[in-house]
This record gives C-alpha cells, structure tokens and sequence, in this order.
C-alpha cells in the first residue's frame, strides 16, 4: 500500500488501470492458447465419412460433462467434491447481484440474481470445498506425487477470490475500500494467471470433448 496514499487509491487503481491490464492478459492469453490448438492442424482425412461431425461432436461435449461410474468408484471423494465446488463456484460467480452489474456494464447482459443469503452460503461451500481438495492432495500419497507447483499455484489463485469476495461482503477488514480493493484486485490475478495454467481447461476441454466426437461421428463409431 506504500505506492498509494490510502485505500481509495488502491481501490481507484485496481478498478481501473490493473483491471484493464489484467483484463488484455486474458483475452490476449486466451487467444494464443486457442489460436496454438488450432494452428497444431490435422492431417487431410481422404476416407469416406460414414456420419456427420456436428451432432456426435456435441454429444461427445454433453456425454463426457457426465462422470462415468469407473471414474466414480476409483474417486468418489474428487468426483462429488469437485460437483460441489463447481457448482457453487459458478452461483457465486454467475448470480451475485454486484458481478450481475458488472457483466450488464461491459458486455450489456443481465439477468436475475439470487438472495445474497444464499450466494453466501454458496461462498462459505466453495471455501470449504476447495480447503477439503487441498487436504486430499496433500494427505493422498499418488496425488502428492504427482501433484506440482502449478497445481498449487491455481489452487491458490482460485481459492483467494472466494476467500476475499466473503471478507469484503462481510466487512472483515477496515477500510470497506481496502477489502473491496483486495478482493478485485485477486481476481485480476485470477485472470492473469487463466491462461497460462491448467485453469485453460474451461475452454479448451470443449475443443477436445468436440473434435473427438466429431471424428468418431465421421467414421461411424458411437461415442
């Protein structure tokens, strides 16, 4: 805080010039990544299809969105965690009546809230969620192993916004400025940091998910 005179300048900033930084990351991030998929090419397939693309493509999309009962039974723990914390994650993110405002502002597209009692207990789920997903990586000796730095770095880098949106909603730190500030200012951070770790899986699982489907779909095999 020692480069801004108090916390409304750190507010002024964050909402402004680091957002817009921030922001150009993403996109400009986003793009190479996708542009990298695209660019990766495939060879020419000369055979005759024996289908289409589009439809299985997008089964493909909604049928792997839908955890198998193999992958159930070997993790239970990851699979209705990870549901949980999702779900939670995006009530957060998608109907909290302010990032509702924020979304109309930029990109003009609204719609109803939920009751911020509820948005908050949501918030309070997804904490808990993501501190149990720690807990097991790090008390479960292959996903100890196996697990890197990136892996506690994205970790980390979601977790501090839902973290910091509950203190600020909750005024916990004084100046209200301040913890406003803190909690806009990680999710700049999460954005920075989107697309260049395994947090790109968003968007690019669709891509995958897709192009499976549709070359299946092409050669006539059910997905």
């Amino acid at each position: 805080m020692e480069m801004f005179s108090n916390a409304n300048d750190f507010l002024i900033w964050v909402r402004g010039d680091a957002f817009n930084i921030a922001l150009f990351i993403l996109i400009i991030g986003i793009f190479i990544r996708v542009m990298e998929i695209f660019l990766l090419g495939r060879k020419k397939d000369f055979s005759e299809p024996r289908g289409t693309e589009w439809g299985p493509g997008l089964k493909n999309i909604v049928s792997r969105s839908v955890v198998d009962s193999g992958t159930f039974k070997r993790a239970p723990f990851i699979v209705i965690v990870g549901y949980i914390w999702h779900i939670c994650f995006f009530i957060v993110l998608l109907f909290f009546v302010p990032h509702i405002e924020l979304i109309n502002a930029m990109l003009g597209l609204q719609w109803p809230g939920l009751p911020s009692q509820l948005v908050d207990a949501a918030t309070v789920i997804a904490i808990v969620s993501l501190i149990a997903m720690l807990w097991h990586r790090l008390t479960h000796p292959v996903l100890k192993f196996l697990s890197t730095y990136e892996d506690y770095l994205v970790w980390f880098v979601t977790f501090l916004p839902l973290l910091t949106g509950y203190i600020a909603f909750h005024r916990m730190i004084d100046p209200y400025p301040l913890a406003l500030g803190l909690h806009i200012f990680s999710v700049e951070l999460l954005m920075v940091v989107f697309p260049f770790t395994k947090l790109m899986h968003a968007i690019t699982l669709f891509i995958a998910r897709w192009y499976t489907g549709a070359m299946m779909g092409r050669k006539g095999i059910e997905s």
